[in-house]
């Protein structure tokens, strides 16, 4: 196997920014954030927009995670007149 050619494989955090849920698992992603979790240690942080704490299909919610207003624009182009 060749040396230096694999991306660094180790423990960092994803963060739901829409429900502030957070987990600790292992990824090959890179950030410049970090973020002290409640074991004490300090884990690189990746934030992501939808999780299961926030996806409709897991909370059985209808939550519209919209941040461009793409429905709006969409909803008054095609509506009935």
């Amino acid at each position: 196997m060749k040396k230096d050619i694999h991306p660094q494989y180790r423990e960092v955090v994803f963060q739901d920014t829409s429900s502030d849920f957070k987990f600790i698992t292992r990824s090959t992603m890179t950030s410049g954030e970090t973020i002290t979790m409640e074991d004490g240690k300090t884990y690189p942080v990746i934030k992501v927009e939808v999780s299961s704490a926030s996806h409709p299909f897991y909370t059985g919610k209808n939550i519209f995670v919209d941040t461009a207003g793409r429905v709006e624009k969409f909803q008054k182009r095609y509506a009935k007149k």
